[in-house]
């Protein structure tokens, strides 16, 4: 069972628990943080310096990546001390909704683009979180419901993102053989298989990549954290492989259902290119 995985030493708090101590606790280990800062402090310095113009963007960013975090930190401290179903599904789907408009903006000229990608991201996400509980790999917990659904999400996002755009694009660049093929009685997926092929190919191999060189060229991050956190390095291998399995699954299926819901912003009811898709 993958909950014998986390170290022994890592409680969750609640809130009611010794007053505001766990908050105290919070603000004493933001020493270390801080002090992290000063690499951004290099960076900026170094970008002054070479007139890159990133100074502000980069300080803007540090800062909303502390309260954004700082935030989240919060909420799933609440989150994890309140082990309720509702809970754990209403930080899902806020995640799901996120990363459904953050794919939808890098495909915007397709219409409904952001709902697409959300029901894409949900669709692959859901099925295999669903999965993994049924095959006893992970509890359903906050602990580890809500970990392991920010690490699909956030990848199947990526992919969902890439493989709308490039569809689109090869869509749009080879029009004329669409439509020939289209005229000739093709289906639209068999029109668009070759475009269809070409994006999943392209939007899934970072993901396929990585899961060849882990462990080589760098250690991933829940691997890392678990070592860091004190858990031997074979128990750390072990939830990385689960890792790398969930998120090829999840992207995989996300990525093909985006494609079968791009259709309908594709083709007209009559099962022809529809130009206003393509002409932006």
């Amino acid at each position: 069972m993958m909950r014998m995985m986390i170290p022994a030493n890592h409680t969750i708090h609640g809130g009611g628990e010794g007053g505001l101590a766990w908050l105290i606790g919070f603000l004493k280990g933001m020493g270390k943080p801080a002090a992290a800062a000063a690499v951004v402090l290099l960076a900026v310095i170094l970008s002054f310096l070479q007139k890159l113009g990133l100074e502000g963007e980069m300080l803007y960013a540090m800062f909303r990546a502390f309260l954004q975090l700082s935030v989240i930190g919060f909420v799933l401290q609440f989150i994890f001390s309140h082990h309720n179903v509702g809970w754990i599904l209403l930080a899902y789907l806020f995640m799901v909704i996120v990363a459904g408009y953050t794919a939808g903006q890098r495909a915007r000229q397709i219409p409904r683009g952001k709902y697409v990608a959300g029901a894409s991201i949900l669709t692959g996400t859901s099925i295999t979180m669903l999965l993994l509980v049924l095959l006893s790999v992970f509890p359903f917990t906050p602990r580890y419901i809500i970990p392991v659904a920010g690490m699909m999400v956030g990848n199947s996002m990526t992919v969902t993102g890439v493989t709308m755009k490039r569809l689109r694009d090869d869509v749009q660049g080879q029009m004329n053989l669409v439509e020939t093929a289209l005229a000739l009685g093709a289906t639209p997926r068999q029109a668009t298989h070759q475009q269809v092929k070409r994006s999943l190919v392209i939007a899934l191999s970072p993901v396929v990549d990585n899961a060849k060189t882990v462990g080589l060229i760098s250690l991933p991050g829940a691997m890392t954290g678990m070592i860091m956190g004190g858990a031997s390095p074979l128990e750390a291998i072990q939830l990385q492989i689960v890792v790398m399995n969930m998120l090829i699954g999840a992207s995989t299926i996300s990525s093909i259902m985006s494609t079968y819901l791009c259709w309908p912003a594709f083709f007209t009811k009559a099962y022809q290119l529809d130009t206003k898709v393509f002409s932006q």
